[in-house]
């Protein structure tokens, strides 16, 4: 027994030590269209597969010009088969388009060229060579006001200073600058149309000269007895000092057969690809396959763009030009469980009828509670949850087949948690769960369940019996009903040493009922205001028409947004889009009018993160497990498989001293 409790000491301590340098980074993934079928031959069939931007929301897509400039496409070729690839039957293609700036309000604003690049938006050094690109840093109409002395930060490190206003209030001297070093200067005059423009044309930028690298369009001077003012309307900006080039034997991931051809850019896969099943495979530069867990006769996946970086995205639904029905496969905001191919909303437009006006009733908004299975699956009593997607968002109902109340679901996960009695586990949006004590034969654990640090339910779980490893917590008086089941917790292993009483935890799954909410037939939810409870189903109209005006956002509801098209009154092309946030976004300040601050930081998307986002900063004591991992954790989450979450917070020396009880308690036992 004392080997045993020294072996099982040494495999956590050992377990906290590596992953103590793990660490996970918030992401958000944008999904195109599902495939289904019994094989790769079958859903590729003789005339292959293509999905563009107007099919895959990650693709660079402008909805006002309808440009595209990407394709992904499975073709049929000999080697496809099974769950396999062929050499060759996976293509990305993309080729120059030309595209409006957004600002269009001076001479030498009209078009410019782009490239998308593996769902990134590049511009072409040369108009017409796909071979040397840059990213678009930013393209913007927005109007910034700022005083000499102050800078407008650009985004990468760019800026611009206002260094002068001349006296008679008719010229600005501007500086451009690159990590806070001096790139180029200009005098730009606000009375004469051919110099309120500044392009700065930089040289050997991948061996390219007169490279267009920054244009600005100074829209008015002020020179006035307590500041001097400039007030610039038009930017657009590439980075430059991170400018690629592409050669033909350059390798992209899985995408490594290289193909310039002027103006466009064709990458195969040199070498077969297999989809395996239960995994996501990356293609190239971040876009993968995901491919859901099925049996040997089915194949179903989906190809998917993983964003890391910080900032807020729009998710859209495919692009339409009159009625249309979205659901999970074609609109990527929408709730969707590809194991179980799972997916409850839709969204209708009927009624068009050639103009842009919904008629009463003509947006239909319906979402149906479905069954989908836990995350964890290995004790008895985790198969099968009621779901259901209410505006782009998880919910879970409170009563398995009423769609009328709903909790968000946080967390449903399958990751390993090592946490030391003492130590508390933060799940999210306030709630926590602490190992308070384990028994002195190490079978039993003694935990509690808290809500933003205020006690909500305890239980002794024993990990001898399997019936008793598992805990559900239910609470009565949520939103008038009883016997709900909030949170859900397995426990893995137990263990009572000598340095440290250790729980670990596998399974986990939580509703946020603190929040809960009831849905009353009389309830508006924007645009859509007539609402139909039926059971298991919801169903919400627009009681009123719905005009979708030209070159606008319009919400439809919840954080639903259509965009429409900057089109002629004879045609129409809009989608339907949500955002979402990857980590923790400051708020920019677009200013209209008056001085700015000290810096005003302008860019491609100047929103601030919504409120209902859950992404929040990590608590120092704690450690944040989630269906989006959180980074530096301090209580103990072992991942065991790949994705998983961050470190314990046993900490290397920590596991040190378990090892050196290991060798204690061996000594002692020969």
């Amino acid at each position: 027994m004392k080997r045993f409790a020294a072996v099982t000491l040494a495999v956590l301590m050992l377990l906290t030590v590596f992953a103590s340098a793990a660490s996970a980074q918030d992401a958000i993934e944008i999904r195109g269209p599902v495939f289904n079928g019994s094989n790769i031959q079958e859903i590729v069939g003789t005339d292959g597969i293509t999905i563009d931007a107007t099919q895959f929301a990650a693709f660079f897509y402008d909805i006002n010009d309808n440009v595209t400039t990407e394709t992904l496409s499975i073709i049929n070729v000999p080697g496809n088969n099974g769950n396999v690839i062929g050499e060759g039957g996976l293509v990305y293609e993309t080729q120059i388009q030309q595209v409006e700036y957004e600002f269009t309000d001076a001479a030498g604003w009209d078009n410019y060229s782009v490239i998308g690049f593996f769902a990134e938006k590049y511009i072409p050094l040369k108009p017409n060579s796909a071979d040397k690109l840059a990213k678009l840093v930013l393209d913007s109409d927005d109007r910034y006001t700022i005083r000499t002395g102050e800078t407008l930060d650009l985004g990468e490190g760019y800026a611009i200073e206002a260094k002068q206003v001349d006296v008679d209030g008719e010229k600005v001297w501007l500086e451009f600058t690159k990590d806070g070093e001096f790139v180029d200067d200009e005098i730009i005059s606000v009375t004469d149309p051919d110099r309120s423009t500044w392009e700065v044309e930089l040289d050997d930028i991948e061996d390219e000269d007169d490279v267009v690298v920054l244009k600005v369009h100074v829209n008015q001077v002020f020179q006035g007895a307590v500041d001097s003012i400039a007030q610039i309307e038009g930017l657009w900006l590439i980075d430059y000092a991170n400018a690629m080039t592409i050669e033909s034997d350059d390798e992209f991931g899985e995408l490594n057969d290289v193909s310039i051809q002027g103006d466009r850019l064709v990458i195969r896969n040199d070498d077969t690809i297999t989809l395996t099943r239960d995994s996501t495979k990356e293609i190239a530069e971040g876009m993968f396959f995901k491919v859901a867990d099925t049996p040997s006769n089915v194949l179903r996946f989906y190809v998917m763009k993983e964003i890391t970086d910080p900032g807020t995205y729009e998710v859209r639904g495919q692009v339409a030009t009159g009625d249309f029905t979205w659901d999970a496969t074609n609109f990527a905001g929408f709730f969707y469980d590809i194991d179980d191919d799972v997916t409850t909303e839709t969204l209708s437009v009927t009624g068009l009828n050639g103009g842009n006006v919904i008629p009463d009733g003509g947006l239909v908004y319906q979402t149906t509670i479905q069954q989908v299975e836990y995350e964890f699956t290995d004790a008895a009593g985790w198969d099968n949850y009621s779901v259901i997607g209410f505006f782009a968002e998880k919910y879970i109902p409170l009563k398995p087949n009423s769609a009328d109340k709903l909790a968000k679901l946080i967390l449903d996960s399958d990751d390993r948690y090592t946490i030391r009695t003492g130590e508390t586990l933060d799940l999210g949006e306030g709630y926590a769960l602490e190992a308070k004590q384990v028994d002195v034969e190490g079978e039993k654990v003694w935990l509690e369940f808290t809500k933003d640090g205020e006690f909500v339910d305890d239980e002794i779980i024993s990990v001898v019996n399997s019936s008793q490893s598992n805990w559900e917590v239910e609470l009565d008086d949520i939103q008038d009903e009883d016997d709900v089941v909030v949170f859900r917790v397995h426990v893995n292993q137990v263990f009572q040493g000598a340095v440290d009483s250790i729980a670990q935890i596998e399974g986990l799954w939580l509703i946020d009922y603190a929040n809960a909410m009831t849905i009353e037939s009389d309830d508006e939810f924007g645009e859509l205001n007539d609402v139909s409870i039926q059971g298991d189903t919801l169903v919400i109209r627009n009681d009123d028409s719905f005009t979708l005006t030209r070159d606008s956002e319009k919400e439809i509801a919840e954080g639903m947004f259509f965009k429409v098209a900057d089109t002629p009154a004879n045609e129409l092309r809009y989608y339907p889009f949500v955002e979402r946030t990857v980590g923790e976004v400051s708020e920019i300040d677009d200013e209209e009018e008056g001085p700015s601050e000290n810096v005003t930081a302008p860019g491609e998307e100047n929103v601030t993160a919504p409120e209902d986002e859950n992404v929040t900063a990590p608590d120092e004591n704690v450690t944040e497990p989630g269906e989006t991992p959180v980074e530096e954790p301090t209580v103990g989450d072992t991942p065991e498989e790949e994705g998983g979450e961050g470190a314990p917070g046993f900490g290397v020396v920590l596991g040190l001293a378990g090892l050196l009880a290991v060798v204690y308690l061996v000594r002692r036992n020969n």
